[in-house]
């Protein structure tokens, strides 16, 4: 299976609680840190809501 690596790229200070959540479900505990997950439909979802907060890279 594919796997992407998402990275934090802008601060989650004054966002809605909703982009929050988002933010910590997918594991982004600090602003510029990565994470690696499989790209699933979920993933996507979840990084699309929050587009403007983070970077998506596929990994090989």
């Amino acid at each position: 299976m594919a796997k992407i690596k998402i990275t934090q790229v802008r601060s989650i200070i004054g966002r809605p609680e909703k982009h929050r959540r988002i933010i910590e479900a997918l594991g982004l505990r600090h602003h510029q840190t990565s994470v690696i997950h499989n790209d699933t439909p979920q993933i996507r979802g979840m990084t699309f809501k929050v587009r403007h907060l983070v970077t998506v890279e596929e990994v090989k």
